[in-house]
């Protein structure tokens, strides 16, 4: 094999990794619990580090701040002492969710993949003029993707994938106050049910452009306290342009569209109204690769959400750095 042709490969497993590595960021509804956005790498092992935060603050008509006053973007200290009594509609009120996530994914062959997610969580809530902040391990995850369609021509790039998961109950869900009475279900480290979900990706690059489309539906269920999620979906549209920067650099800045719908907490098998999902989010993010390691970060703000007596969703940031092997 020539010099030429093995820089040629060299480029063209590049350019694929470099296609899928810009979805590749797994957002989870932090208010419905609903799972989305895989996109696996193309026939790359791989270990990530991923930090997520999201605020919902403000009501219909208020202003939705991205970082509420007083709200903490990193975990912060755990505090506890605080009743929560409800909402009262004050502009101050807030709740931030915020995950560092483990992610592992492994492929048993070139179109099956295993992925796992282990998430620390630390929620934060501001009602009635009280602070209170949990925090511990979250609910772990575990999913498998096959890869359906795989064309990877010099110019013309097309994926599509479709996994199934679980999601299992190993957050604590009985996280209570100095005076012994539970939080709400959304402020616990966990749902105390066993979830699953389906997933499909389709990816199609056209020279350095490239777009991403995903979508899920996730069924759950309910936990030990007769409380769970109705059903939910989302989507994740990503629009994307490669820039390379030296030999080894390359930079991809996008363009992100984000769905969620959920119909919101269920007790004994029947919607309360509470926390309904029916927004649309937009941003822009940024990936940069260097070799075999990633680093991901984007910011999305609300664009549109459906009225709620709650406070709403403001927007989400997340930053993440992947190791490929």
């Amino acid at each position: 094999m020539n010099l030429s042709k093995t820089h040629c490969i060299a480029n063209r497993k590049l350019l694929i990794v470099l296609f899928v590595l810009v979805s590749s960021n797994v957002f989870a509804c932090d208010i419905c619990g609903c799972f989305m956005g895989i996109t696996p790498y193309y026939n790359r092992n791989s270990i990530s580090l991923l930090y997520r935060y999201r605020s919902f603050n403000g009501y219909d008509g208020q202003p939705h701040s991205l970082f509420p006053k007083g709200g903490k973007f990193f975990i912060p200290a755990r505090s506890q002492n605080s009743p929560i009594t409800g909402h009262a509609g004050n502009p101050d009120d807030y709740e931030l969710y915020r995950s560092m996530e483990i992610r592992g994914k492994y492929f048993i062959n070139s179109r099956l993949e295993i992925n796992a997610i282990i998430p620390y969580l630390s929620n934060s809530e501001r009602y009635n003029g009280y602070t209170s902040s949990i925090s511990g391990i979250g609910d772990v995850n575990f999913y498998a993707g096959y890869h359906i369609v795989q064309k990877l021509e010099d110019n013309f790039k097309q994926q599509l994938i479709a996994g199934v998961g679980l999601k299992l109950p190993t957050g604590k869900n009985d996280f209570k106050n100095i005076e012994g009475i539970r939080y709400s279900s959304l402020m616990q480290g966990g749902t105390g049910s066993t979830d699953g979900f389906i997933y499909l990706n389709y990816m199609v690059g056209l020279g350095k452009f490239g777009a991403s489309i995903n979508t899920s539906y996730k069924i759950n269920g309910t936990n030990s306290r007769d409380e769970g999620i109705a059903n939910s979906t989302t989507s994740f549209l990503n629009i994307f342009y490669t820039q390379r920067i030296g030999k080894d650099v390359q930079v991809m800045p996008s363009a992100q569209f984000f769905y969620e719908y959920s119909g919101g907490e269920k007790y004994k098998g029947i919607k309360t109204g509470e926390h309904v999902m029916n927004n649309l989010m937009g941003g822009v993010g940024a990936d940069i690769f260097y070799k075999n390691i990633a680093l991901n970060a984007g910011i999305q703000k609300n664009i549109w959400e459906a009225k709620t007596d709650h406070p709403m969703s403001a927007g989400k940031v997340y930053v993440g750095l992947t190791y490929n092997f």
